[in-house]
This record gives C-alpha cells, structure tokens and sequence, in this order.
C-alpha cells in the first residue's frame, strides 16, 4: 500500500537569510540549493526577487536542479493597483521559474491597522493576483500570513481569505504561524477546522520557533490534514527561527510513516546537509541536536554502552545510519567504521570492510578533526585523504617553499593602496627548482597566480580552475590574533563542477595554500590528469 505523501518546502535561502549573523552570497545560495536537491527537497525558496542584489544573482543565474522546483517569494497586488501595474508582482512573475509563493493578510486587525483597507479588498487583492499568476502558467502558493492569530481574532474573515486563494486557483494556501506564539493543541484544532472547508491536499503548514513548538506545531498540522510542511535546515531564521527540516523529515518518514520527496538515500545525506550549512556559516554544529548531531547517538561508559553493544535498540530510537550519522561510544570507540565506507562508495571507492586501511583512514580522520578540520563541508579534501592513504593519486607537484609579502602604503597620488606578493619554489624532475612571482588581489589571490605560473605549462587545463568562496574560521578564539584557523575554499570550473577543500594552520595563509593545494590536485585527479614534470614529494 502506497505511502500518503507529504511534500517538503525549503525556505532557508528567504527565512534563513533573515537570521541575525547570516548572510548569503550568491554562491552560498546556489551551492545549498543543489545540496537540497540531492537530498530530495520538493521545492526549494530562493528568495524575493528585487529584494536584494544577491536575490536577484540567485534567480539570474538558477541552478539546474534534478528533482527540486525553485519558487520565489513576494506580494499580491498593492492596494489601489491592478496586477498589470504592480512592479512588485510584475517582477515575482517576470522570474524565470514556474512556482511562486504570495503572501497576503489573513488577520484583520492588520487589513485595517496596517494596509488600511477593507476586508472586502484584502479579498479582492489575493483573488486577483493568484488569477493573475495562474493565467501566466504559474503554480502558486499562497502564504497566509498570521493565520493563526486571524483565526483566533475573526475565523470567518481568515477562512474567507483562504477559501478565496483555492477559488482562485492556488495550488496550495499555507497557514502560517508568524509570530510563533500558537501552541500545537491550537494548531492541530484550528487546521483541523480548516480542512473541512478546504480540502488537506491543498494546506501547507509554516511555523515559526518563538516558543520552542515550530516542530510539534508542523507534525500537529500534519495529524489534522496538512500535506505541504515548510522550514529551513537546522532552523534557520529571524528572531527564533524556522521549523527544522532536519528534524522534521525523519520525523515524517520515519515515526509517522509518511512519504516524502526524501527517500531513505536521501536521508543518509541529511547529516552531511546539516553540517554543511554550518560550516558555510562559519558556524559549529550543535552536538545535541536530533537525528544529525554529534551526540545524538553517543554512549558514554556503563549499562548504557553494554545494553547497546547487544541490541542497539535499548537506547536508540532509531539506527543512526538511516541519517547518515553514526553510533560513537567513548569509553571503546570504534565508531564510524560503517560510515566511512558508505562514504568510500559515494566517492567511487569500492573498498572491502574488512581492509586494515580503513581503520588507518578513520584514525587520520578523527585526529584531522580534532586538530580543527570539518570534511562535512569539504568533501573534495576527505576524498583526497582516502584515496591517498589508498595510494591512488599522484603527486602532481611539490612546493619546496613559499613567500607571501603584503605591503600597505600610500602612492604618489595620495592613495591608500594595498598590494600582495607570492614567490613560490617548486622542484622538476630535472633536478632544477622553478621560482615564479606574482601579484594578486590579496596574499591568497598572489599565491594561485605564482603557482600558476608554473603549473599552467604543464596541466594547462588549470586555467579553468576559478576559486568561488573563501571563508575563515577562528578555532581557538582565546588565543586573540595566534589563533589557530581553518579556511574552507570553494572552486568551480568550465564544466560547472563544484568542490570544497580545508586547510587548517596557526598562520592563515599557510591554512589558504593547503586548501587551495588540495583544489588544484581535486581538480587534475578528477578529470584523469597524469603527474608531469613534478619530482615527487619525499
């Protein structure tokens, strides 16, 4: 027997940018867009197009998605206008995507106080824009803004605006929990209600965190009839944050019995998904956080790690693997084991189980990682370490040394310029040792230019290689400026290939050439590239 299926909507590219220290770059926004699309999300919300530069990047630039549909997010009509002359909807529709989401008052007290118009043409307004959009071929979601507080103010008022979005044609009016004030017993009373006028298919549910329910508030929904859940990955978003997709997927799949867009491949990748978002953040994971994090299946000394040695089920509620993360007991770890290889099968390694090599690996692995590394989000640096330790990559050049000078000076023209310098030595299978020198847009960017002085001759392909995203972190903030920091670098080529790499050093440029060293040899390993020239590393 079929599952029922409930569809997920992502907003954390909208709601999550909304986060107090969070800001997206354009290639931020892309890059998580295509992790949600490997994972399985049905609709992925990009932004609100005209909003900002970097929506408007995002949505000029759309990543090709094999499962996701990308929607975008803005208003119905204005007041006073008509939909042919309101540059904001002209705009939401003008975007090159077939899904959008309007949002529109549901609560009265806002019609009157806020718009300063009649229910009546609140009305009008959300029937005209949806009729507007589906005319255009669009699939439209309507966000029904402060639906729960509208309800409990004038419930026939805030069903008389859903019941017009579905007249209207909306694929889907999600009742939204805006100030994040209801309780789940409230939630599940109120859509239950509202389903009996509007059928569940139709409903999507949209909770905020404010008083810590926006996860119990989505699965209450649910049990009433919503079939459309919405959030953002680790419960990004202002003040509170979202409802968290990372705990509600599992939750719907696995406890509830539901189907989603995320199958059970999907959902071995919602760890890596999670911390990836963190990383890119600059932010550290929560260990204790459900399904994904660090501690979320870890076994301190006692009955617990006996009981659970014999049947796993004593103390975990579900086998951690199921979302990709692993059992980790402290007192005897041999942990990770299993993940490791699922891993070497994602990267195309078949490797046996059994091979004394993997033990070796996740040695490495774990100590990298105590030393400051994060391989969740540099993915291209982990696949270089296994197959390294597997002997299966070369060596394609060795730097004997590096320079890096930065001067900061004022010119003949009173100008205050900033320039870098890199000298790099690398050594040839001649026995002769080749120095280049170069000038850049800051010590990394003089540092690519000098190695490509010389590496260019010999794999001419790198001059496809372009670094995308560059950030830095600080791991011992105690230590002030001695601070040990970790760079995570993300590069791009020609083909539309994307990668991330890690370097971590006490000296931040030091951290910059690892990681950009292991972008170069990712990117020459994997188009099958031979080692030329280079005398290989001692």
């Amino acid at each position: 027997m079929a599952k029922e299926r409930v569809y997920i909507y992502d907003t954390t590219l909208r709601d999550g940018a909304q986060t107090q220290g969070v800001d997206f770059s354009p290639a931020d926004k892309e890059a998580i867009a295509r992790e949600l699309d490997t994972l399985g999300i049905d609709y992925i919300e990009g932004g609100w197009p005209g909003a900002n530069p970097t929506d408007d990047a995002f949505f000029a630039n759309l990543p090709k998605t094999k499962h996701a549909r990308i929607s975008a997010f803005g208003m119905t009509r204005r007041a006073g206008r008509s939909t042919d002359n309101d540059p904001g909807l002209s705009a939401l529709l003008d975007v090159g995507v077939d899904a959008i989401c309007m949002v529109g008052k549901t609560w009265d007290h806002h019609v009157s106080v806020a718009l300063e118009i009649t229910n009546d043409e609140n009305i009008a307004m959300i029937s005209d824009s949806i009729k507007h959009a589906t005319a255009k071929g669009k699939e439209v979601l309507f966000d029904a803004e402060h639906f729960f507080d509208g309800y409990k103010a004038n419930p026939e008022f805030a069903i008389s605006c859903v019941k017009a979005a579905t007249d209207s044609g909306a694929r889907w009016v999600v009742l939204c929990d805006t100030n994040g004030g209801t309780l789940p017993f409230e939630v599940e009373e109120i859509v239950g209600a509202v389903t009996k006028i509007v059928p569940g298919e139709k409903i999507g549910i949209h909770c905020h965190d404010d008083t810590g329910n926006a996860v119990a508030n989505t699965l209450a929904a649910v049990r009433a009839g919503a079939r459309q859940v919405q959030g953002t990955i680790n419960g990004l978003g202002e003040r509170c944050g979202n409802a968290n997709l990372v705990s509600l997927i599992p939750t719907l799949s696995l406890k509830m019995g539901f189907a989603t867009g995320v199958n059970d491949v999907g959902l071995k990748h919602l760890t890596h998904v999670s911390r990836m978002l963190d990383e890119r953040l600059n932010r550290a994971p929560d260990r204790h956080a459900p399904y994904v994090g660090e501690s979320a299946f870890a076994h301190k000394g006692g009955l617990h790690v006996s009981a659970v040695e014999k049947d796993p089920t004593c103390y975990e509620h579900i086998a951690p693997e199921s979302v990709g993360n692993h059992r980790h007991i402290v007192v005897s770890d041999q942990a990770g084991r299993s993940n490791m290889v699922a891993r070497f099968r994602e990267i195309g390694l078949d490797v046996d189980p059994n091979d004394k090599r993997i033990a070796s690996i996740l040695e490495e692995v774990k100590a990298n990682e105590m030393a400051g590394f994060a391989y969740d989000g540099a993915e291209a640096s982990f696949e270089l370490l296994a197959r390294r330790a597997l002997g299966t990559v070369p060596d394609y050049f060795h730097c004997n040394s590096f320079r890096v000078i930065d001067e900061r000076r004022w010119n003949a023209k009173g100008d205050l310029i900033t320039l870098s310098e890199a000298t790099v030595k690398i050594s040839l299978k001649s026995g002769s040792e080749e120095m280049a020198v170069a000038e850049g847009n800051g010590p990394v960017n003089a540092l690519d230019a000098a190695l490509r002085k010389v590496l260019l001759r010999l794999y001419p392909s790198l001059s496809q290689l372009r670094l995308v995203d560059y950030k830095v972190r600080i791991l011992s903030p105690t230590d002030a400026t001695a601070a040990v920091t970790r760079v995570m670098i993300e590069s791009t080529d020609d083909n539309g290939n994307h990668w991330s790499t890690v370097g971590v050093s006490p000296n931040v440029i030091d951290a910059s050439y690892n990681a950009l060293r292991d972008s170069i040899v990712y990117m020459l390993h994997t188009q099958g590239v031979s080692a030329a020239g280079i005398v290989e590393a001692s």
